[in-house]
């Protein structure tokens, strides 16, 4: 038998395996989601009870992760809906809608009647028909316990002209699933990936589903060609041809009983239309080799379409995955996909530019005439600074701020750094995973996300944007807010939970939420008086490497160990006196 042969039988074993899998994950997911069916009815029948459409100002969302935030295409307006929140024993689903204003810098919330069960990992794709559409196909409900999910296969549209959800029942469509990609390509969704999880197997998919925006009729996709692996959270991006590029991902296999495997995707595929869209029911699969600086390899990161024909790539997470641990690097980069030339290269920030720093480079005969190019070139001796809050059950919570310039301004008096104030400052999102992005007129918006410290998760509620025709630094429009910090440990609370109170979020939580933070304060009152210096060298012995993990995630890779130590010491004793 040839090598072609070979691989068609290949092919088909590798089919006929997935689909036995899927049969069997199937079975064992049927129970789990007839158990919370019952309970997302309970909440789509409080939902069924809003009969008016309402907006008001607001705060800024709670913390959430694996929300859509995706660009309104007529207004200046950006549209945030569901997401998820883990507070350390209840997980939380959302499916409120939030409206965030450009211009003004303002949140609003608005209510719809009817509006898609709560949910995550879900995927939304903004179209500019009759003033606006927001379709939004899939994701996953999870137990308050998170050991139980349900992954949904509807799909909605929200009519941002006439503030009306509408679900679109049309047979044929992808099986329930999360953490696929959906991106609109003329007039098509076309949907690729994710994984379906019960709570013991699960199965990750690569497989390709169009929607047609006409006729409202789905179709599965047959491309020829050898195609990407099975996998969740890729990168989906759509060419001006109308062909799409997939770049990696993440999927998992069972080694043995009770272990998996994790492997990260890091290879790029076309998917192209045959005959230059003329028959847009013919699709090819073929792989890509990118050039330039590609990212580094990680799961978790966050994509948007910019500017340019360039796609992007924020954040993610690397993990290092042992057989009862997993511990991860957290990133806050940016890396841009050139689709037309095939490249890849870093996003590199200018910094800001002023009238101080121009004067003085013109006082220095070597930099006359170089102009922006000094703007370009990587600061040399970077000084990392950790500004650090509390939050209210007494965590330090961190934000990086990088201060940078030349070397020899190091020498400038006192009265020189006074004058110039923070011209110099740099602030830039914390290192996260499962943010949510956004790109209107060319400027990016970074919304929320998570970290992890240890066995701690901190969920974050604060917006960035940074023009990406400048690149010259980010701007923080909503800082996090530290009291929304919430983590309760196991053995806090013997309390069973309640299933509506986990799984409800919203205003409830956020009052919930705070009575549970002024508790732990009153707790941390009543801790037994002892002497810092007796104790305190004991605390740091047996809590060091939590602080150092903190720091360094807030610092970044490349902060000097040293400078992390230190950081993580002077945090741990700031926590420590604050408790005694």
């Amino acid at each position: 038998m040839g090598k072609k042969g070979k691989r068609e039988k290949k092919g088909k074993g590798a089919e006929k395996t997935a689909a036995k899998m899927e049969k069997k994950v199937s079975r064992r997911a049927k129970k789990e989601e007839e158990d919370l069916e019952a309970l997302i009815a309970e909440f789509q029948s409080l939902d069924a009870k809003k009969t008016q459409v309402t907006e008001s100002s607001c705060p800024p969302p709670s913390p959430r992760l694996n929300g859509s935030l995706s660009a309104h295409p007529e207004k200046d307006e950006l549209i945030l809906f569901g997401g998820e929140y883990f507070n350390g024993q209840k997980t939380y689903l959302y499916n409120d809608l939030y409206v965030y204003n450009i211009r003004k810098n303002s949140w609003s919330k608005v209510e719809i009647p009817n509006p898609p069960p709560r949910r995550c990992a879900h995927q939304a794709a903004v179209v500019p028909t009759a003033g606006g559409q927001l379709w939004v196909f899939g994701g996953e409900f999870a137990s308050p316990n998170g050991e139980q999910f349900y992954h949904y296969k509807d799909l909605w549209v929200l009519h941002l002209a006439t503030k009306t959800w509408e679900q679109i029942k049309a047979s044929g469509g992808p099986s329930g699933r999360s953490g696929h990609r959906m991106v609109a390509c003329k007039r098509q969704l076309i949907i690729f990936g994710g994984f379906h999880e019960s709570a013991r197997d699960y199965i990750y998919y690569n497989d390709v589903y169009a929607f047609n925006l006409d006729s409202f009729t789905w179709s599965k996709l047959a491309p020829s060609g050898i195609g990407p692996a099975p996998r969740s959270g890729c990168q989906m991006a759509t060419t001006p041809e109308g062909s799409i590029i997939i770049y990696g991902g993440y999927s998992k296999q069972r080694i043995k009983k009770d272990v998996d495997k994790g492997t990260l995707h890091t290879d790029t595929f076309l998917l192209k239309t045959e005959g230059a869209g003329k028959e847009e029911d013919k699709w090819s699969w073929s792989r890509l080799n990118p050039s330039g600086v590609k990212p580094t390899p990680r799961s978790g990161f966050s994509v948007a379409i910019g500017p340019n024909n360039r796609s992007l790539l924020f954040g993610g997470v690397h993990d290092e995955e042992e057989e009862e641990s997993i511990e991860g690097d957290f990133f806050n980069d940016i890396y841009f996909y050139d689709i037309g030339k095939n490249r890849w290269f870093p996003g590199q920030l200018k910094g800001p530019k002023s009238e101080k720093r121009k004067r003085r480079r013109g006082r220095q005969a070597e930099a006359e005439g170089a102009g922006d190019e000094i703007e370009k070139e990587p600061p040399q001796g970077p000084v990392e600074i950790v500004k650090e809050v509390v939050a209210e059950d007494g965590t330090v919570m961190t934000i990086k701020q990088v201060i940078s310039g030349p070397a020899e301004e190091k020498e400038r008096s006192e009265s020189e750094e006074e004058e110039d104030g923070a011209l110099g400052q740099q602030v830039e999102p914390c290192p996260r995973s499962n943010a949510m992005l956004a790109v209107k007129h060319g400027v990016l918006y970074v919304y929320g996300g998570m970290f992890e410290v240890g066995d701690r998760q901190f969920t974050l509620s604060d917006l960035y944007s940074v023009d990406l025709h400048k690149m010259e630094e980010w701007k923080v429009l909503v800082e996090m807010d530290p009291k929304a910090q919430e983590w309760l440990e196991e053995s806090e609370s013997d309390e069973e939970e309640d299933d509506m109170e986990g799984a409800e979020g919203g205003e409830e939580e956020e009052e919930s939420s705070e009575e549970e933070s002024e508790d732990e304060g009153g707790s941390e009152e009543q801790h037994p008086s002892v002497q810092p210096d007796e104790k305190h060298a004991d605390y740091l012995s047996r809590t060091e490497q939590y602080w150092i993990k903190l720091a360094r995630s807030n610092m970044g890779p490349d902060a000097k160990e040293k400078k992390v130590v230190k950081v993580a010491h002077a945090m741990a004793k700031t926590f420590y006196e604050d408790s005694v």
